[in-house]
């Protein structure tokens, strides 16, 4: 039996490492997973990305790729068997980056800002903004998904992964704020994309529980305070 040539440096609960993951899963890649563990990096990690030192890092054939969004794109170009994940229209692959960039630089850390506000006043703003994001991605979902099943059309593709990452904490932080963000009257596009995505064989065991999500965050709050 060959050796598996596909290494993934990562640790289970970041929504960076969870694309990686859901995009070899989606592939069919069988790969090794090195959990890093959380407050240190490892010898492999610092030399496999000496200029960010982060996770998540493939590794295939001894070669590391760094940045999750760059691996998902060198997943869907090295191994092309079965449904691509960047759209074949430059357009459609245009928008899902586009996408992908505002979840990312914008809605993202509205999100955890909900988690961090500090007064009911401060935690309402945020909630706005992360409600106004989500208003924008149900728009987003109608013009890129056409009616169907995922962003990427019938199947999963890059933008669903984009998003669908931060699933878990999302739930996470629903849960803490006792809120309800993804609504099925605001937003009955996402509310019915998350299930689906969520339930996927290439997703429904990478995604973290989100009681696991709520005792990392209360762990981290504790040890923020205690330094």
């Amino acid at each position: 039996m060959a050796p598996i040539d596909v290494m993934v440096l990562g640790a289970a609960p970041s929504p960076y490492v969870n694309r990686v993951q859901i995009a070899l899963n989606l592939k069919h890649v069988d790969y090794e997973f090195l959990q890093e563990t959380f407050g240190s990096k490892s010898e492999l990690l610092l030399k496999s990305n000496p200029v960010h030192k982060k996770i998540p890092v493939m590794i295939h054939g001894g070669k590391p790729i760094c940045e999750s969004l760059i691996i998902v794109q060198y997943i869907d170009e090295v191994w092309t068997d079965g449904p691509g994940i960047l759209a074949s229209d430059p357009y459609d692959r245009a928008m899902a980056r586009f996408w992908a960039a505002y979840v990312d630089e914008k809605w993202w850390p509205t999100l955890r800002g909900v988690r961090n506000a500090e007064g009911d006043e401060a935690k309402a703003a945020a909630l706005e903004q992360v409600m106004e994001g989500l208003m924008l991605l149900e728009d987003a979902f109608v013009k890129c998904g056409k009616g169907k099943d995922f962003f990427g059309g019938d199947t999963i593709g890059y933008l669903d992964i984009a998003l669908g990452s931060f699933l878990g904490w999302l739930r996470a932080s629903e849960k803490m704020a006792n809120i309800k963000l993804l609504d099925e009257t605001k937003t009955p596009g996402l509310f019915g994309w998350a299930e689906r995505f969520g339930s996927n064989a290439a997703v429904k065991d990478v995604i973290p529980e989100t009681e696991k999500l709520v005792e990392l965050v209360k762990m981290m709050a504790a040890r923020a305070k205690a330094e």
